[in-house]
């Protein structure tokens, strides 16, 4: 991965992928010098959080900041979508997520009606998730509605993107793309797709019934979907991922909307879902908890762990090929 060379900051640079990648480490982790902490995960690590040592075990800790187009989509909202995003941020870390902040920048002349709503979804979010939000901060200022949310959690087995072991198996909690495709749904006014929703939820009680197993990594993959995520774990664990896309879960609305659009499911976001690499003699019982869970019931083992590098894809009709990360997120401001 080169260096960024681009004069200006443009819209890709924060969209996911490879663009934003670049970005972050040439100009924001190399611009720090104090950026990690002995014993802990800091910025060069790249993970889902940063992590404190502490005690026994580790402090685990995420921020996020949120604009979406439209602010309400099928499914959920920005305050839902604020809440849900670090929550599970902090959750893939193997953390209980104990406590959340919030920032907020209102655009003047925002309407309240809608303000309290944003308020009211997030806090029936927080109730799902039983975390408070214990702190915040408000500004008025530029023409969008911003919401950073940072939290914090606790964990004795920390979990990184580093740590895929040769011979696990991947699991991801559901179908992929849902959240990405509902908000392509309402931007291209397309009628037939309109029943497709946002995956959107706080995974923390889910993730919570699992981490007593063998789980060696998790990440939810939003920006870039699952198709990022993946190659972010080969490239940190220096393992080969190898997915059956016929065992990929995806809802054939999805499917239809990114065929028509010329989109790849795997690289659409969720907000609602999680990629599992777990040992193998526990992939039955970790599937089964999943699939008993609501958020979970259709989870599937869609690929293994091998020695080499990359990812690789054994298409529908026997093919294999690379899967890249995208280059950018093509379906931009959904998180």
């Amino acid at each position: 991965m080169g260096e960024f060379t681009s004069d200006i900051i443009k819209s890709e640079h924060g969209g996911g992928g490879e663009i934003m990648e670049t970005m972050i480490k040439s100009l924001y982790v190399n611009g720090f010098s104090l950026n990690k902490i002995k014993g802990g995960l800091g910025l060069p690590d790249m993970d889902d959080s940063g992590s404190i040592p502490f005690d026994d075990g580790h402090i685990v800790f995420s921020t996020d900041s949120h604009t979406v187009t439209p602010l309400f989509f099928p499914g959920g909202d920005i305050g839902r979508l604020s809440v849900s995003g670090t929550i599970n941020d902090v959750s893939v870390m193997g953390a209980k997520p104990l406590a959340l902040s919030s920032g907020v920048i209102l655009p003047e002349g925002f309407p309240t009606e809608q303000f309290r709503k944003v308020i009211k979804s997030m806090d029936e979010t927080l109730k799902e998730a039983g975390v408070p939000l214990i702190t915040g901060d408000t500004k008025v200022a530029g023409n969008d509605l911003f919401i950073n949310t940072s939290g914090v959690g606790y964990t004795k087995n920390l979990l990184s993107d580093k740590g895929l072991k040769e011979g696990d198996l991947i699991i991801v909690s559901g179908t992929v793309g849902d959240h990405g495709a509902a908000m392509l749904s309402v931007r291209e006014d397309i009628p037939f797709l309109s029943n497709i929703k946002s995956d959107v939820a706080p995974l923390n009680r889910m993730i919570e019934k699992i981490l007593p197993y063998k789980i060696h990594s998790m990440k939810d993959p939003t920006r870039g979907g699952i198709a990022n995520a993946l190659n972010e774990f080969s490239r940190k664990s220096g393992v080969r991922i190898e997915i059956k896309e016929e065992k990929v879960p995806v809802r054939e609305e999805v499917s239809a909307i990114c065929d028509i659009l010329g989109l790849n499911f795997m690289e659409i976001a969720c907000e609602g879902k999680v990629l599992i690499a777990v040992h193998q003699e526990d992939a039955e019982d970790v599937l089964g908890i999943l699939r008993r869970d609501r958020l979970g019931k259709n989870a599937a083992v869609i690929g293994e762990i091998k020695k080499g590098e990359k990812v690789i894809l054994e298409t529908v009709i026997g093919g294999r090929r690379i899967l890249e990360p995208p280059v950018a997120d093509p379906v931009p401001r959904v998180c």
